[in-house]
């Protein structure tokens, strides 16, 4: 029997994959985080699958769920928000279910960033403007960040930054990145991308702080602050230029 990681994409629960849907439906036992992931989604589930919120267990009891269905015969879905790539805390599943010999894969979701650039409208990536995004966090009552990934040197590279889990620390990502980006930089915060709630915040690092605290938001969003956000005077991609060499 397997363990299949399935991301369950941003919360929209029709942006879960057509692979993740069809994995939901032939598992006989289902954990998924309840206070992240669409209730709906639950609804692919076979009708008498046995299904674990997870949302108050810790690591220990979550391992031991997936290693009883196992050896019960069960194949499991071990659903995710977002991606199971990014910031899923699933490497420390992987870790102990290596150890206890249970066999898994993963199936991937539309990430929360991704949702995000959709609900803003923008390509992350624009030509001579910006081709490097930066998808990071950071360490307030968290597990402390790798030496060198502070906001302050990750800020040097002006690159797109998209970071999670960051909403409730807004005045202090803008204190750290106005040296490096400016006050004038573009800056967005989307809350509950993809969801019916979803509030889309734009501005600069100038006022995107105190548009945040003013609607209330402290969690569930992406900040995103650099050039291409609001980029408007840019070549056309080389990929389709009419100069470009044809094989």
């Amino acid at each position: 029997m397997t363990v299949y990681f399935i991301g369950a994409g941003p919360g929209a629960a029709d942006l879960i994959t057509v692979r993740g849907q069809r994995t939901l439906a032939a598992c006989g036992v289902c954990l998924y985080a309840g206070s992240l992931v669409p209730r709906e989604l639950l609804d692919a589930c076979p009708p008498d699958a046995r299904l674990v919120d997870t949302a108050r267990l810790d690591l220990d009891r979550i391992t031991e769920e997936l290693v009883r269905a196992h050896e019960e015969g069960h194949d499991v879905a071990r659903l995710h928000s977002g991606d199971p790539a990014v910031f899923s805390a699933v490497a420390e599943q992987m870790r102990r279910l290596d150890a206890a010999g249970v066999p898994y894969e993963v199936v991937p979701g539309v990430p929360a960033f991704a949702a995000a650039a959709a609900a803003l409208k923008r390509e992350l990536t624009v030509p001579t403007v910006g081709q490097t995004v930066i998808l990071t966090r950071v360490a307030q009552q968290a597990t402390p960040m790798p030496e060198g990934e502070d906001l302050a040197t990750l800020g040097r590279s002006g690159a797109l930054l998209v970071l999670h889990l960051a909403a409730r620390y807004v005045d202090r990502v803008v204190e750290e990145l106005l040296p490096h980006y400016g006050a004038d930089c573009p800056a967005a915060v989307v809350a509950m991308a993809s969801r019916p709630d979803e509030l889309v915040l734009r501005g600069t690092l100038a006022d995107i702080a105190t548009q945040v605290k003013e609607a209330g938001v402290i969690r569930t969003a992406v900040i995103m602050v650099g050039r291409t956000l609001a980029a408007q005077q840019f070549p056309d991609s080389y990929l389709y230029s009419t100069g470009r060499p044809r094989a």
